[in-house]
């Protein structure tokens, strides 16, 4: 047994008074939960700290909170890892209290009481904006809908999800922008964009991608896949809806799918990034559309000015090779042709490997089967070993 410190986010509105921080003593195992510790100073120390929990075993995604700031599981965080990254911080920014664990209510949603946060608000109201069930073609069959199971391999990643809302709880996208989908919602949608079954998927991609909040709307920061307990990787999720969206040829408002074209097409030919032109090739690709640029394209270059003038004020596009499109330099010797032989190999092995299914990162492999060539080399040595 050790002694932990769980500093808790309070939060009474029966009280009407705001949020304030209360700190809790709990003798714990460390191999047992940050959920445990909570327990035990509900059921020690004040029966009125409310926290939300069930299965206890990071199956039904109840226990959401963020802890040391992290969005997470209650359940699946051991205490004594949570003091040890807790310990880890304070040596990072060392100050005059002893590390404690923090726990809080998870981000991006309305806190009820104290670490209970309301989901329906947000979580459940983003979830079905993605209408979240299969849309088939055709008169049903007579008994159930049958598929190879191999065409359903590119979506157990996304229906491992227990909606716990850990990734919705740590989104930077939707903290700039709370109309954003959100990345637990997207994950979902491509749960049925990508079954065979689902006879509604060009719909679905035109319906996620013309959305100003859709699937562009994502800034890629991994911090979904950080958080999420069950390996779903949201971001990912999202990227292969882009991917589908642009094999679909679908124009976006946000012209997001420009955006990728110019910056895959760029570091092919440059190997670095070319800001200036990729902000001309993402509203306004090619000579086409520099020569006769849409109302769209107009608007978005001058609303991209600021961003500009903040670069240039900052100092990161203060050289002329930053502020000309096209003027910025390739990579030096022979290394562009490296980059070009990696995109080469790569349109040759078009292929995706969803880790989830094909296995835990840390099995060891099958040993080899020993030839007769080996066991002869073997026997040889040995004997020299004797002799010697």
């Amino acid at each position: 047994m050790a002694e932990y410190t769980l500093k808790v986010r309070r939060y009474q509105p029966e009280s009407g008074e705001a949020a304030y921080w209360e700190e809790f003593q709990v003798e714990l195992d460390p191999s047992l939960s940050v959920l445990d510790g909570l327990l035990q100073a509900k059921d020690r120390d004040d029966g009125s700290l409310s926290v939300r929990c069930s299965c206890r075993a990071a199956i039904c995604g109840s226990c959401g909170m963020k802890i040391n700031g992290q969005s997470g599981l209650g359940c699946k965080t051991q205490v004594g890892e949570a003091q040890e990254l807790a310990e880890k911080k304070a040596s990072v920014s060392p100050s005059s209290e002893a590390p404690v664990i923090t726990v809080e209510p998870m981000g991006n949603m309305p806190v009820i009481k104290d670490l209970v946060t309301d989901m329906e608000s947000t979580h459940w109201t983003k979830i079905r904006r993605v209408t979240p069930w299969l849309l088939p073609h055709g008169e049903p069959p007579e008994r159930e809908y049958v598929v190879e199971p191999e065409s359903m391999i590119d979506i157990t990643q996304s229906m491992a999800c227990i909606q716990c809302g850990a990734c919705v709880s740590s989104c930077l996208s939707m903290e700039a922008d709370p109309d954003f989908i959100g990345p637990a919602a997207l994950a979902k949608a491509y749960r049925f964009v990508g079954d065979p079954r689902d006879g509604e998927t060009v719909e679905r991609l035109h319906d996620l991608a013309e959305d100003p909040h859709g699937i562009y709307d994502c800034t890629h920061c991994f911090s979904c896949i950080d958080a999420c307990p069950k390996g779903v990787a949201p971001m990912d999720q999202i990227m292969r809806l882009r991917r589908k969206a642009g094999e679909e040829g679908i124009e976006d408002p946000n012209n997001g799918h420009n955006h990728v074209n110019a910056f895959v097409n760029m570091i092919e030919k440059k190997g670095t990034n070319d800001e200036a032109l990729l902000v001309q090739e993402s509203y306004a690709p090619g000579i086409k559309g520099k020569l006769k640029p849409s109302k769209a394209a107009i608007k978005g270059l001058v609303e991209s000015l600021p961003t500009v003038l903040r670069a240039i004020k900052t100092g990161k596009a203060r050289s002329l090779p930053k502020l000309i499109p096209g003027v910025h330099p390739k990579l030096p010797g022979g290394a562009q042709d490296e980059v070009k032989a990696i995109y080469k190999h790569a349109e040759e092995h078009r292929e995706e490997f969803n880790l989830y299914i094909t296995g835990e990162e840390d099995v060891e492999p099958e040993p080899d089967e020993p030839t007769a060539a080996t066991i002869e080399a073997e026997a040889a040595t040995a004997a020299e070993s004797e002799e010697s």
